[in-house]
């Protein structure tokens, strides 16, 4: 099971090495910071002392100037959240969701957001799924390493042996998130063209739109598809009404 820990704009570099060092004790080395604060985080002297060990993970780490770089490959995205929103993708513990996904995906990412402000909405609505880990009501603020090992444990708990290698054909079928984020921009703009989109008010139909896409979870020849349907769209638009 390919699985990746995505961290946006990180801002301590003392956070990254922990986090690297959660994620070795569960098995798990496919780490991507996007935009983090420090240039050189991986480098630096906090992330190492922290990391303790998992040295190999902070080295082969990447940093990506934006999140559909990180999510390269990813065919289910799972956002981190501490309380559910009143719109997006639906809400799970980690327990209560993750042995489903592990019998129906290939590779998964596990989304954290920024210690300052934790997930953007912008975010979230692009993952398939949110997972809220079960804390005191009273004081459920955890730190960005302790999230990720709880997460990772649960996962870990669900797939088993770190050794074991499968594959599946009906799981590699479907298009990855970047994908899917590429012909979503590919729709904004033919919609926008045909006057379905207004962009001064566009309201959530793309979220919702996106939101759609990820339950049906299209394969890479239906993304190739709806591209064609947004390109027919967009040349309709430049020719001329009677």
């Amino acid at each position: 099971m390919r699985t990746r820990f995505i961290l946006m704009q990180t801002s301590h570099a003392g956070n990254v090495g922990a986090a690297a060092r959660a994620m070795k004790v569960m098995g798990f080395d496919d780490l991507v910071l996007v935009a983090p604060r420090w240039p050189d985080v991986l480098q630096r002297a906090e992330a190492v002392e922290r990391a303790s060990g998992a040295g190999d993970v902070l080295e082969k780490a990447r940093i990506v100037a934006t999140l559909d770089e990180a999510l390269d490959g990813v065919q289910y995205l799972c956002a981190t959240v501490m309380t559910a929103r009143d719109f997006g993708p639906p809400t799970f513990t980690p327990r209560e969701h993750l042995s489903l996904v592990a019998s129906q995906q290939e590779s998964v990412a596990f989304l954290f957001g920024s210690e300052r402000y934790g997930m953007r909405n912008e975010d979230v609505y692009r993952c398939h799924a949110a997972l809220t880990i079960p804390t005191n009501p009273d004081y459920g603020s955890l730190n960005i390493a302790a999230a990720i090992q709880v997460i990772a444990y649960e996962w870990r708990s669900v797939i088993g042996d770190p050794r074991r290698v499968g594959s599946s054909a009906a799981h590699q079928d479907k298009a990855d998130a970047r994908a899917v984020a590429g012909m979503l921009e590919h729709w904004e703009q033919s919609l926008t063209a045909i006057g379905f989109l207004d962009p001064a008010a566009p309201k959530k139909l793309m979220p919702r739109l996106n939101q759609l896409f990820n339950r049906a979870q299209p394969t890479p020849e239906e993304i190739h598809i709806l591209r064609g349907v947004a390109k027919a769209m967009a040349e309709a638009a430049k020719r001329p009404r009677r």
